[in-house]
């Protein structure tokens, strides 16, 4: 640490009493808990093994998770095709990124593109069919089924919200309403039930022989409820831009939809990234109720490692890895927001 910054550093933990005393009592605090998660994590761990009977420390058994590794990525997903899975979590990583580095003018065309091609190969890869094995939906699982319903979720949810939030500023009264109505009620009514609802209700609403699949119908919900989140932080950055930005580009004789388009919507969806973000992540933690409709992702399929009676016991091993994955993609996220932040949307 230079002798520039030091000082700062010690003015802002010790440079009265008070925040001395606090730094002293919280510095206590975290050592109080954290020495003991380290040595049960990873000083006393067993780290190598194949069974049971090979974890001897006091600390934790990753032998579990090292056994459990494959059901934990992929379910019960065929092991000899999992990698129909690796390749389009590739794609879609790749995809991202090139869009990310794209030269600012082709942005919006490549992510048109992109929003075409990419989500039916998506599902043509891992369910199969057209040369591919097919690979049934309750086979999927672990974290590629909590990635799965993340993004196609957010397929949903994102371009829906924003219309919603243009809508509920529309100078239509019907379209108005009609905005209103549908943000109050999805809004209103809690996640879980709107996927119990879907998996139970929706079959006896659909016409006899008319079948949608389990985890199609979660997704869907999943979509609906948060693009109603979604909506209110797209209106929070629409009702944040100035009057006269609007009012501007009416006296150049730019169309409705082209000052939605060219103007309005790109500084409120920089305005709104932070707000849309934390929804984004409050749908990934959010997939975790897709457990009640035997759906099983990361966190179902921890659930269910644990009933295999030669594991019984890993119960803190796998809620710790489930959580730290968990973790790791959401604070990626944040990180990732604060970028995009910083750069001028194309």
């Amino acid at each position: 640490m230079s002798a520039a910054t030091f000082p700062l550093w010690r003015q802002r933990l010790f440079g009265t009493p008070a925040t001395a005393a606090l730094t002293v009592v919280l510095a206590l605090g975290i050592a109080w808990v954290a020495v003991p998660l380290i040595r049960w994590a990873l000083i006393d761990a067993t780290w190598s093994g194949t069974t049971r009977n090979d974890c001897t420390g006091s600390g934790a058994c990753w032998v579990f998770i090292r056994a459990r590794f494959g059901q934990f990525m992929y379910g019960l997903y065929p092991v000899d095709e999992r990698w129909r899975a690796d390749l389009t979590g590739a794609i879609f990583a790749l995809s991202g990124l090139g869009l990310y580095l794209s030269p600012k003018s082709m942005r919006i065309r490549l992510a048109i593109l992109a929003l075409i091609i990419l989500p039916p190969l998506g599902v043509w890869l891992l369910a199969g069919g057209f040369g591919l094995r097919p690979v049934e939906t309750r086979e999927w699982g672990g974290l590629m089924l909590t990635l799965f319903i993340s993004v196609y979720s957010s397929l949903i949810a994102i371009p829906l919200g924003i219309l919603l939030a243009l809508g509920r500023q529309s100078q239509l009264k019907v379209v108005r309403l009609i905005s209103v109505l549908f943000i109050e009620f999805w809004r209103g009514v809690p996640i879980i039930a709107v996927i119990f609802l879907a998996s139970l209700l929706l079959p006896l609403i659909l016409p006899s022989g008319t079948g949608i699949d389990r985890l199609a119908r979660a997704v869907i919900g999943l979509g609906l409820v948060i693009a109603a989140y979604m909506a209110e932080a797209v209106r929070g950055g629409l009702q944040a831009l100035p009057s006269g930005q609007r009012e501007a580009a009416t006296a150049l004789g730019l169309t409705y939809w082209k000052t939605t388009g060219l103007i309005v919507l790109p500084q409120a969806l920089r305005i709104s990234l932070p707000a849309m973000t934390n929804e984004f992540i409050a749908l990934i933690k959010n997939t975790t109720l897709v457990l009640v409709v035997s759906i099983l992702d990361l966190l179902g399929i921890a659930q269910a490692s644990l009933a295999d009676p030669n594991w019984v016991g890993m119960n803190m091993e796998a809620y710790a890895f489930a959580g730290a994955i968990y973790w790791l993609i959401c604070y990626a996220l944040s990180r990732w927001s604060k970028r995009l932040e910083r750069r001028k949307l194309g």
